[in-house]
């Protein structure tokens, strides 16, 4: 039996040397790794794995074959416990979060990060009978989502199709979760109808994926 910390590294590498650069390109400055500080500020929890301090998110720049910035995170699919490779089970918490900018973002970075911590802290039970997050759930916020001026104040988990519904690591499978910024009113669209309309009506207005915190509402249409 292999040890445990074999495949882990063996899995961190090949997401970041291969995997990510392949499906995004740079990989930017490098990872900007969580802080105590997130969960103790944000989410008031002082008590800290520290396995979740080497979680981060890095900041892509564009590319020729990929418009716009891509934040994304990496370590939420690390295999800490396992200890055989087998491609065909779930790596970690089974998923990534994935945000893409028009331009380059410092907010963006700083929700990614806070959306890694809730999600260990949800995946950890430390936030009551809540599950981890996962396609499709939606939320509003409470605040612009670059803590200024912008109309998005909500969000919905998407896949992100164009990367592929399924990344396979020596550890396991992973998704990217797609995190879609909306406005309050394509927020209420969605629960009054469906979420599945407003991101297909977003892509078809080059609102969705790669995300423009300056726009305002797209209008909508209830489906046929």
């Amino acid at each position: 039996m292999s040890h445990p910390d074999d495949l882990l590294a063996r899995a961190w590498a090949e997401r970041e040397e291969s995997l990510y650069p392949r499906l995004l390109g740079a990989l930017g400055p490098g990872l900007s790794p969580l802080d105590a500080a997130v969960f103790s500020t944000v989410f008031g929890q002082d008590s800290v794995d520290p396995r979740w301090l080497t979680i981060g998110v890095f900041e892509c720049p564009p590319t020729p074959d990929r418009p716009g910035w891509a934040y994304v995170s990496s370590g939420l699919s690390n295999p800490w416990d396992e200890t055989e490779a087998d491609p065909d089970s779930v790596s970690g918490l089974g998923m990534e979060f994935l945000l893409q900018t028009t331009e380059r973002a410092p907010w963006a970075l700083t929700l990614v990060q806070r959306f890694c911590a809730y999600q260990l802290l949800l995946a950890a039970g430390r936030m009551g009978n809540h599950e981890p997050l996962d396609l499709w759930d939606r939320m509003r916020i409470g605040t612009p989502i670059d803590n200024a001026d912008s109309q998005l104040q909500a969000l919905v988990f998407v896949a992100a199709e164009h990367l592929g519904d399924i990344q396979t690591l020596v550890s396991g499978q992973f998704r990217f979760l797609q995190m879609l910024p909306l406005t309050l009113d394509e927020h209420a669209f969605g629960q009054q109808h469906d979420f599945e309309t407003v991101v297909e009506q977003l892509q078809a207005h080059h609102a969705a994926p790669v995300v423009d915190a300056r726009r305002g509402s797209i209008p909508l249409q209830p489906p046929a």
